[in-house]
C-alpha cells in the first residue's frame, strides 16, 4: 500500500517499483535454449543407441553381454572426469571450456558415425563421452550462474530436466526410426549435425565466467578422484561381463575404493579443495545426490533391459519399441510442466522422496510382464515411472544447489552431473548383468525390475529422513 505524504509538503511521484525478476528476457531465453540444446544432445546420446543395440552388435561383431560397453564407453571418462572439468572450468572459464567440449564431442561422434570395427567405434563413444564431461558441468555452472537463485533459476532447471528426460526419450524413438531406416550408423550421425549447430551458435550468447580469484588447482586431488572413479568404473562394467573372479577386476576395486579414499585425505588438507569436504556434509548434498544416483541407475537399467525385453522377448521391431518410449517422452514433457509447480508447493525435498517413491512402486508393476503379453503394460508402467523420475531430476538439481554461493556453483553441479553419470554408468553394469546372463532374459528382466523397485523405495525412505525438519534443525545447531 502507498504511503501518502502530508499534505503540506511537495508530492514527490515515488520511484517505479523494479518488476519481479520471474520472467526470461529475449536474451536469456536464447542463452538457456543453447545450453539446454547441448544438455539434450548429450541426454540424447546416452539414449539414441539403446534402441539401435541389437543390429549394431550383429554388424559390428559385438556379444549380448558386450553390448552394455556401447553406452559403458560413453559413460565411463563422462562420469570420471566430471568433477575435474568443472573445477578447470571454475578456474579458467566456463564458456572456453564448455565451446572446446561441444568441439571434442562432434569429432567424436563423426569418428563413430565413420567406424569400421568393434575398437574404433568404442574409441568414437570414449571421446564422446570425455566431450560430455566438459559440456555437462560447463553446462550447468553457465546455467546456474546466469540464472539466479529463486524463480528464474527454479524454471531455468525445470526446462533443463525436463530437456534432459526429453532428451533420452527422444533418442529413444530417433533411434529405432533411424535405425530401421538408414541403419544405426545414421544416429551417431545425428548427433554430429547436434553438436555442430550448437557450437555454431553458442558463442554469440555465451559469455565467460569464472571464480573471481585463480586458486591453483588441486592437482592431488583430481588424479585421486579421476583414478578412483575410472578405477571403480571399469571394475564394476568388466565384472558384468565376466564376473568379480577376474585379477583386473579385483585389482581395479581396491585400486578405486584406496584411491577415492586417498581423494578425502587429499581435500581435507588442501586450501584450495576440488570437492569441499563441508560442501558434503551438507544434508542437502549428501542426500539429494543419493535420490540423484538412485533415480538415474535404475532407470536407466530398467530401460535397458527393456529394450532387450521388447525387442528379444516380444520380437517388437527398433521403431516399435521406439514408440514405446515415446509415450514415455510425452508422459516425461507433462511432468517437466507440471513438476516445478509440485517443488513451488511442497518443496524439493519432500518432492524428491515422492519421486523416488513413486518410481519404484511404478517399476514394481512391470513384474507382471509375460513371454507372450506386455507392451501396454511396460508403455504404462515406465512412463509413469517416468514422470516420477523426472520430478526427482529437477528435485534433487535444486536440492543440492541452492544456497551454494556463485563461487562454488561449479562444485556442486560437478557432484550433481557427475552423480548424474555415476548413476547411468554403474546401473547397467551391477543388475544389466543379471538379464542378459541369465538363460531366461525375462527371468532376467523380472529380477532387475524388483531389485530396481526395492532400491528405489529403501532409498525414498532414506532421503525423507535425511532431509526431515528435524535432521536439518540438528544439522544448524552443530554448525
Amino acid at each position: 500500500m502507498a504511503i501518502h505524504p502530508p499534505a503540506q509538503e511537495a508530492v514527490i511521484p515515488p520511484a517505479p517499483t523494479p518488476p519481479a525478476q520471474d520472467r526470461l528476457s529475449g536474451r536469456a531465453r536464447l542463452v538457456l535454449l543453447v545450453l539446454c540444446a547441448a544438455q539434450f544432445m548429450v541426454s540424447l546420446d546416452f539414449s539414441v543407441l539403446n534402441v539401435a543395440l541389437p543390429v549394431l552388435g550383429d554388424d559390428l561383431g559385438l556379444s549380448r553381454s558386450g553390448l552394455q560397453w556401447a553406452i559403458t564407453a560413453f559413460a565411463l571418462p563422462s562420469g570420471g572426469f566430471l568433477l575435474l572439468f568443472g573445477r578447470i572450468a571454475d578456474l579458467y572459464g566456463r564458456r572456453r571450456m564448455f565451446l572446446t567440449g561441444l568441439a571434442v564431442f562432434g569429432a567424436a561422434s563423426l569418428l563413430a558415425t565413420l567406424a569400421w570395427n568393434p575398437a574404433v567405434f568404442l574409441t568414437g563413444r570414449a571421446l564422446q563421452g570425455l566431450g560430455a564431461a566438459v559440456i555437462v558441468p560447463t553446462g550447468m555452472s553457465l546455467l546456474t550462474t546466469t540464472f539466479p537463485e529463486g524463480p528464474l533459476r527454479d524454471r531455468a532447471l525445470g526446462i533443463s530436466g525436463t530437456l534432459l528426460s526429453l532428451g533420452f526419450t527422444v533418442g529413444m524413438v530417433a533411434g529405432g526410426t533411424l535405425t530401421d531406416t538408414l541403419g544405426w550408423r545414421s544416429t551417431m550421425g545425428l548427433l554430429t549435425v547436434a553438436a555442430v549447430a550448437v557450437l555454431a551458435t553458442a558463442p554469440a550468447l555465451l559469455t565467460e565466467s569464472r571464480t573471481p580469484d585463480r586458486p591453483r588447482l588441486d592437482i592431488p586431488g583430481a588424479a585421486t578422484v579421476t583414478g578412483g572413479l575410472l578405477a571403480l568404473i571399469y571394475a564394476l562394467s568388466t565384472a558384468a561381463e565376466h564376473g568379480f573372479g577376474r585379477t583386473d577386476v579385483q585389482v581395479s576395486l581396491v585400486a578405486g575404493i584406496a584411491l577415492l579414499a586417498a581423494f578425502a585425505v587429499v581435500e581435507s588438507r588442501t586450501p584450495a579443495p576440488l570437492v569441499s569436504l563441508p560442501m558434503l556434509r551438507r544434508r542437502t548434498v549428501a542426500f539429494g545426490n543419493l535420490g540423484g544416483l538412485l533415480t538415474f541407475s535404475m532407470m536407466t537399467t530398467v530401460v535397458f533391459v527393456l529394450t532387450l525385453y521388447l525387442q528379444e522377448v516380444l520380437g517388437l521391431s527398433a521403431f516399435g519399441t521406439g514408440l514405446v518410449f515415446g509415450v514415455q517422452g510425452i508422459a516425461s514433457v507433462a511432468a517437466g510442466v507440471y513438476a516445478p509447480k509440485v517443488i513451488g508447493r511442497i518443496g524439493a525435498r519432500r518432492t524428491l522422496s515422492f519421486s523416488l517413491l513413486g518410481q519404484g512402486l511404478f517399476i514394481a508393476a512391470l513384474l507382471g510382464l509375460g513371454a507372450d503379453s506386455g507392451v501396454w503394460l511396460a508403455t504404462l508402467a515406465v512412463s509413469l515411472a517416468s514422470v516420477c523420475h523426472l520430478g526427482a531430476i529437477i528435485a534433487y538439481g535444486l536440492t543440492v544447489t541452492s544456497g551454494v554461493p556463485n563461487e562454488e556453483q561449479g562444485l556442486a553441479t560437478g557432484l550433481v552431473t557427475t552423480t548424474q553419470q555415476v548413476g547411468l554408468t554403474i546401473g547397467i553394469p551391477l543388475l544389466g548383468v543379471v538379464a542378459t546372463a541369465r538363460s531366461s532374459l525375462l527371468d532376467g528382466v523380472r529380477t532387475v525390475v524388483a531389485a530396481a523397485a526395492v532400491l528405489l523405495i529403501v532409498a525414498a525412505a532414506v532421503v525423507a529422513a535425511g532431509l526431515s525438519s528435524r535432521t536439518r534443525n540438528a544439522d544448524r545447531a552443530g554448525n
